[in-house]
């Protein structure tokens, strides 16, 4: 098992504090939000693309996954939304990351469109992304909030570059039982995020093992399975404690074991 946080959790960070603070603290990588209010993102040119891949390298910390905003189950054209995720994916590939995080976005439209929109353009999108070998994984939220939401579509598409990504607080809210959400995933798992908040009606971030969400029932899932990622939503909870005093008792939490 390996263990990255997101930077959703440090926002604004410059690249080189966020990579000391993972290897600090005992993380094998980060997840990147690729969002131009923070420091790594589709606009990047080359060099500095280049930069953010050799400070991670150093340090030997991992670059888990590029986390984009595309909504590729949303209405409208398609060709705008072919061209977030052509950006997304070759940032990845320049970055070395091996996923790129993006979000159904079906709205309120009938689950059946939603699932026909989202399939077709993962499916073209799939190619360029095994030309680049990185692979792309919709993540259980918004109008695809279950893990058999998600799977739905995965499934539709049915090509090795596209996955899904487990977001915990999402199949929970969904009311969906984490060995279901794991059993209709495992196919086209890429990897978890885990978080933890009060209740329902209160999804401000707490540490690790703090709240209600089944984290403990997630792990024991996961054991031996690839990566599991904490995402702290403190760019949308201002008032939320700071992360990085929370890092390193959250990955003892996630492993099981103290850090010697």
């Amino acid at each position: 098992m390996k263990y990255a946080f997101s930077t959703l959790g440090v926002p604004g960070m410059p690249v080189a504090d966020v990579v000391r603070l993972a290897a600090g603290t005992g993380y094998d990588g980060v997840e990147l939000r690729a969002h131009p209010e923070e420091p790594v993102h589709p606009g990047l040119v080359a060099h500095e693309r280049r930069a953010v891949a050799e400070e991670f390298a150093r340090a030997g910390v991992d670059i888990l996954a590029v986390a984009g905003y595309a909504q590729v189950a949303a209405a409208g054209d398609d060709e705008p939304v072919y061209e977030e995720l052509h950006r997304l994916l070759y940032l990845a590939a320049d970055l070395g990351a091996p996923y790129v995080r993006v979000f159904p976005g079906g709205g309120d439209q009938d689950p059946a469109d939603a699932d026909a929109t989202a399939a077709r353009r993962l499916g073209a999108a799939a190619e360029v992304a095994a030309e680049l070998d990185v692979r792309i994984l919709l993540e259980t939220h918004d109008s695809h909030r279950a893990g058999a939401d998600v799977a739905r579509v995965a499934g539709t598409v049915g090509h090795k570059h596209v996955g899904v990504v487990w977001d915990l607080m999402h199949t929970w809210l969904a009311g969906e039982a984490p060995e279901d959400t794991h059993a209709v995933l495992a196919p086209y798992l890429g990897y978890v995020q885990v978080k933890d908040i009060a209740s329902r009606e209160d999804t401000t971030p707490l540490p690790l093992g703090a709240g209600v969400l089944p984290l403990d029932e997630c792990l024991s899932l996961m054991r031996g399975q690839g990566w599991v990622c904490w995402e702290y939503e403190k760019r949308w909870y201002a008032d939320a404690a700071e992360l990085p005093a929370l890092l390193a008792a959250g990955r003892e939490r996630l492993s099981g074991t103290p850090r010697t």
